[in-house]
């Protein structure tokens, strides 16, 4: 493991990376602004599930395959994309669902919720390729077990991002039982929501292979 400060300085970098606005934040505060802070909290947990599957891909070096390979990066990123493109367009085709406010939160499949976090994390070629350009720079060379040592930072930087993502979801919730006003523009929330995933996809679809 690297040393104290090494250690400390990655954690720091984690967090700062987490608190960045992306797909996985957008997909919290969604579901926590509609369904209340427990559908929030699924959904941070779908998305830490993801990133845990491209740790492990990227220690026994599936991510340097995504990495080397065009075909196979080719492959997932039009997978991801699709599927960001996919719930945009459900979101954007989606009818105004009023909350109630007084009950604090509406009906929801919460295993739909993480589902669907999960996807979209592991869907997405760029998370594996992050892991694998961000993670080996706090491992020395001399280090006997890479692998290992990969797996344990990785580990620590999920579990770093859960209070991040627990954070998000606790805000969103919180806005939800006092600011009267969301339930007005909830439907345009799911609109604006619906822009962004397609933006995202789109984003995603033309990003290159880094290995050309």
């Amino acid at each position: 493991m690297p040393d104290l400060p090494q250690l400390l300085l990655f954690i720091a970098a984690g967090w700062l990376l987490n608190l960045t606005p992306g797909p996985d934040v957008l997909y919290i505060v969604t579901n926590a602004l509609r369904n209340g802070v427990r559908a929030g909290i699924v959904a941070a947990l779908g998305i830490v599930s993801g990133c845990f599957v491209h740790v492990f891909a990227a220690a026994i070096g599936v991510s340097a395959l995504l990495a080397a390979s065009a075909t196979a990066f080719t492959v997932l990123k039009w997978i991801g994309a699709a599927y960001l493109l996919w719930m945009g367009v459900r979101l954007l085709l989606s009818k105004a669902t009023p909350l109630d406010l007084s009950a604090g939160t509406t009906e929801v499949n919460l295993w739909r919720v993480y589902r669907r976090g999960f996807l979209t994390n592991v869907l997405n070629p760029k998370v594996a390729l992050f892991f694998l350009a961000f993670v080996p720079q706090f491992i020395a060379p001399e280090t006997p077990n890479k692998a290992l040592v990969f797996l344990l930072l990785g580990l620590v930087f999920n579990l770093n991002s859960l209070p991040v993502n627990f954070g998000y979801a606790w805000i969103a919730a919180w806005a939800t039982r006092r600011v009267h006003t969301v339930q007005r523009v909830m439907h345009w929330l799911d609109r604006a929501a619906g822009l962004l995933f397609v933006g995202f996809g789109l984003k995603l679809a033309m990003t290159d292979n880094p290995a050309q």
